[in-house]
């Protein structure tokens, strides 16, 4: 017997305009906007109805520029959709990544455009995911290689090869959308947020909010690549607690020469987090305890607390001008972040200092306030970086009867 996979969409505007382009046998379509406008859940609705109701085979490839962001990002957002697991699911191939009920003629394969076999494939369909992460020769050998059907979604931090090539081309559909395209699909909760952090940062509220074509001037960390894993075992960690809404971060650093890497070990989202629940995850993200974890400075206990439950906690640069140097501290080193550090990653390309106007003279001018919302992994590092300096690689662990009590010079 065959069984029927039968999934309920609620859709929104963006499904529409892409179901309509292949409908009217365009080349493509491009999906311009803010953040929450349904892009990806859009498009990947999309896919699903095109691969359940195709009466021919037809191949439908997702690509995203790395493995963890396909499985934070698309991976998850299908399976959301079809209300099943990549872990439990009976139709997919977790090893190929390839989704194919028996009822489908159609399959739906997901892949990183850092595989060089996804660039060698030819499709039927092609979905680049956050199109803008991705350079053009790579996009090119994408496109050039699936016959019927593109579908490009992005938010317009800047001008990318999309805009040079497709958003004009009459054989291409374009579709703009915002927040409150979907607001039947997301939470009123959520919408607030949007609204609050648009209020706060003006180059959000251009592209995310209103998604509108945006340039992030005056980046804080411009440079950095991406790495599989960091080169051997972290030097030292930087924790950034969370409060009102923001996120504790964990990260880990390994400093070579002039290049800093580093990984995301813990972004949570947790009001009610408590330093013994902090221990639990740096526990279970196999944390070394011999090595210095540099805290937020402006909360000395809870950092006293992690000494008494056995963490090494060293003394973070704090004070006048820290701030400032801390981050002369990052930008001495090229900088990487391994690949599963989405959260961070997202940071470092959105981390700004804000503009300001002179009320005097009227001109506009970047002060040395930075964008609050893209600052919890950024801090985080920071406080390691800037801490963790050639004068303290020679210090070593006091012990007590409740664990660490800070560092001291071994003279």
């Amino acid at each position: 017997m065959t069984v029927v996979t039968q999934v309920r969409l609620e859709t929104t505007k963006v499904y529409r305009a892409i179901l309509q382009a292949f409908k009217d046998g365009k080349k493509g379509i491009c999906l311009e906007g803010g953040t929450y406008s349904s892009k990806t859940y859009s498009a990947l609705q999309a896919l699903i109805t095109i691969a359940s109701s195709s009466p021919y085979g037809i191949d439908i490839n997702v690509v995203c520029d790395t493995v963890p962001h396909l499985k934070g990002g698309a991976i998850r957002d299908f399976f959301r959709i079809m209300d099943e697991s990549p872990d439990t699911s009976r139709y997919y191939i977790k090893t190929d990544r390839i989704y194919a009920p028996g009822d489908w003629k159609g399959a739906i394969s997901f892949l990183s455009a850092d595989n060089e076999k996804a660039l060698g494939m030819r499709r039927e369909i092609l979905y680049i995911n956050e199109a803008d992460t991705l350079s053009w020769e790579t996009a090119k050998q994408l496109i050039s290689r699936t016959e019927v059907f593109t579908i490009l979604d992005w938010n317009p931090r800047s001008r990318f090869w999309a805009h040079e090539y497709f958003v004009e081309d009459p054989q291409w559909a374009y579709d703009h959308s915002t927040y409150t395209d979907a607001l039947d699909v997301i939470p009123k909760s959520k919408a607030d947020e949007i609204l609050s952090l648009g209020r706060k940062d003006p180059n959000y509220q251009n592209v995310y909010v209103l998604g509108l074509m945006g340039k992030i001037e005056g980046l804080v960390h411009p440079s950095f690549d991406q790495v599989d894993m960091l080169p051997g075992e972290p030097d030292c960690y930087g924790l950034d607690f969370g409060a009102l809404g923001d996120p504790t971060v964990l990260t880990a650093h390994v400093i070579k020469g002039d290049h800093l890497y580093s990984r995301e070990l813990f972004y949570i989202y947790d009001a009610e987090i408590t330093n013994q629940k902090i221990s639990m995850h740096m526990r279970a993200t196999s944390v070394n305890p011999h090595k210095p974890i540099y805290p937020d400075p402006d909360e000395p206990k809870s950092a006293t607390e992690l000494r008494q439950l056995g963490w090494y906690v060293g003394e973070t640069v704090k004070g006048k001008g820290s701030v400032e140097f801390g981050i002369k501290a990052v930008n001495n080193y090229y900088q990487h972040w391994t690949k599963d550090s989405l959260n961070c990653i997202k940071e470092q390309k959105n981390y700004s200092y804000i503009k300001r106007r002179d009320p005097a003279t009227g001109e506009e001018y970047f002060s040395d306030d930075t964008t609050h919302v893209w600052s919890h992994g950024m801090d985080s590092r920071r406080y390691a970086v800037a801490s963790h300096t050639p004068q303290t690689l020679g210090r070593q662990i006091r012990p007590t009867k409740y664990g660490i009590r800070g560092m001291v010079v071994v003279r």
